[in-house]
């Protein structure tokens, strides 16, 4: 794939929780603002891909151990996930970093995210085609719900010395925002594997590689719902195709979020920037919900499609 691709996706929660810091409560920066990390995104994409039946290495799975008598449920270490994919012993091919890392390249989502890989004699560290930012929430009166939950179970670890067994059954919380907006810049350079394909260990990224991330950027967070994650949907993405030599700043910046009655209101002002760069732009496409929000964009040669369509407007 011989351009760059720079471009946004947007995600809205409803009370759900799109990424929760380790508290239960959606995550914030220093001074108050929510923001989801790049993980919270690419980990719906990863278990899109894995559904399919596609090789992803960066992913919890988990095996089943048995020690002295007892069988215990465990996450598998990252070379024993490496071993499960690809059919063959970390441990003999550390002497074939080659074959190592042709192996890792055929993983989906090292394809598109890179990997640090330092397992069995190996030290690799791939550098992702696909970059994603930080997704700050772009509304401004989020504010996170707490909600009890009754268990339909007594915890019978709290019976009392006398015996007597716990009689109510136990309390939950689970932890919301209300309305949360957040907005993900991402950019695609193809170039980040030159080294590797004159190493001959991939060929490159592709066409069909940035096809199968587009396709599953657009849909990824309304595909995973999770009970946390019910509520959160796709909601907006802007595509921006360039020559490989053009460089664009992160588009989050061109874009405003307003809440309306019946309809948000998204604004993408970045027309004046493509239009001063018209000769290196290969296309522009933004996908939006008409349903539920309203479009105002600059942009004149823009090809505007229906985010659940995925059909033009």
């Amino acid at each position: 794939m011989n351009k760059r691709v720079y471009g946004v996706i947007g995600i809205s929660s409803i009370m759900a929780n799109w990424n929760a810091d380790f508290s239960g409560y959606p995550k914030t920066i220093s001074d108050g603002r929510t923001f989801g990390s790049d993980k919270a995104l690419k980990y719906p994409m990863k278990k899109m891909w894995e559904n399919e039946g596609k090789k992803v290495l960066y992913i919890k799975s988990m095996k089943f151990v048995e020690k002295k008598g007892d069988v215990s449920l465990v996450p598998r270490s990252l070379k024993e996930r490496y071993e499960f994919l690809f059919g063959e012993s970390a441990k003999d091919e550390a002497k074939d970093s080659r074959k190592v890392l042709t192996n890792l390249m055929t993983a989906v989502d090292v394809k598109n995210f890179g990997a640090t890989y330092a397992e069995s004699g190996n030290n690799i560290a791939i550098t992702g085609a696909v970059q994603i930012g930080q997704g700050f929430n772009v509304y401004d009166m989020t504010e996170p719900q707490e909600q009890q939950i009754l268990s339909p179970f007594r915890d019978s670890s709290k019976e009392g010395e006398s015996g007597e067994e716990a009689r109510n059954s136990t309390l939950g919380t689970k932890i919301v925002s209300d309305e949360a907006h957040y907005l993900y810049p991402f950019v695609i350079n193809p170039a980040a594997y030159k080294e590797l394909m004159e190493l001959g260990v991939t060929e490159g990224y592709t066409e069909a590689d940035y096809c199968n991330f587009k396709r599953t950027a657009l849909v990824c967070a309304t595909s995973f719902a999770t009970n946390a994650k019910a509520g959160c949907e796709n909601e907006f993405a802007l595509f921006v195709e360039t020559k490989q030599d053009v460089y664009l700043p992160s588009l989050t910046s061109y874009i405003d979020f307003r809440k309306g009655e019946e309809k948000n209101t998204i604004s993408v002002f970045c027309g004046e920037l493509l239009k001063e760069l018209a000769e290196n732009i290969l296309s522009v496409e933004i996908y939006y919900n008409p349903d539920t929000t309203i479009l105002n964009q600059n942009t004149e040669s823009a090809k505007i499609l229906n985010i659940l369509t995925q059909k033009e407007i």
